[in-house]
């Protein structure tokens, strides 16, 4: 049996407090709108938050590595760079010592070409000093995290490119003999140049396929974050329009509901 009092408005409390819920939807969306996430504090989804920063850290650590193995590609290519500079040097040595080989050359040329030659030899020594092939050096590159710790660079090591290293130290091509020599040193040297090319080159190989993956997995982990994180902002809209819509209707259900109390006053009025 439906009763009336002055003293507590049922139907006013009701109204609030749909009005109220209401008003938080619609705050809710409005930020949602407003900042583009779906996630705002951790309270909107905390399991999703978690997940959501999980990406977020994957990202910043392969970017990161990308960096790592965009600087490391350089450093490969300046070696790469002198390398084959030290190669074109070494196919000048083979030409001086092949000339100075030949019985028709006299002595007195071959003194001059082995000016030359010597002069070729420093000049290795020098490149290979510039570009840091003086000495063996070890090479690695961190790109991601991963539960392997070796899976997450690559690494390798580079062998020292000089006149030692090449065996070409101490060869003269003063005489025909030595000469002759020398061309065999300079062909052994090709080829040992040839194996530190191959590293450096495997290894620019590497890094190129791994900032290949690593950028693939930048764009796939933001994706798994913007699935969880941004708003839809389709739906939201929706949302928007909804919550105003009752709003609206909330506050005129809490004025009817007002006015239907001091109705109760007239049963008081003689």
């Amino acid at each position: 049996m439906a009763s009336f009092s002055v003293v507590s408005n049922i139907s006013s409390s009701v109204a609030q407090s749909h009005l109220v819920q209401t008003n938080s939807n619609l705050n809710q969306t409005l930020t949602r709108l407003s900042s583009g996430f779906r996630i705002n504090q951790s309270g909107d989804d905390a399991a999703g938050l978690a997940v959501a920063n999980t990406y977020r850290n994957s990202i910043a650590v392969l970017n990161q590595g990308i960096r790592n193995a965009n600087d490391g590609l350089s450093d490969l290519q300046i070696k790469d760079g002198a390398a084959n500079n030290i190669s074109t040097l070494l196919d000048r040595l083979s030409t001086l010592a092949t000339q100075a080989a030949s019985g028709s050359t006299s002595d007195a040329s071959r003194q001059t070409l082995n000016q030359e030659f010597q002069d070729i030899l420093a000049e290795i020594q020098r490149e290979s000093n510039v570009a840091s092939l003086a000495t063996a050096s070890g090479f690695s590159i961190f790109i991601q995290n991963t539960t392997t710790a070796a899976d997450g660079k690559i690494s390798g090591t580079i062998s020292a490119v000089t006149t030692t290293t090449l065996t070409l130290n101490g060869h003269v091509i003063t005489s025909q003999a030595l000469a002759q020599s020398a061309v065999v040193a300079v062909a052994s040297a090709v080829t040992v140049l040839g194996q530190t090319q191959g590293t450096l080159g495997t290894l620019q190989n590497r890094l190129q396929f791994a900032i290949s993956l690593a950028q693939t997995q930048v764009v796939n982990n933001k994706a798994a974050e913007s699935r969880i994180r941004d708003a839809n902002i389709a739906e939201e809209s929706a949302n928007l329009t909804r919550y105003n819509i009752l709003t609206q209707s909330g506050v005129a259900a809490l004025a009817q509901a007002n006015q239907t109390s001091s109705s109760v006053l007239t049963l008081l009025r003689g």
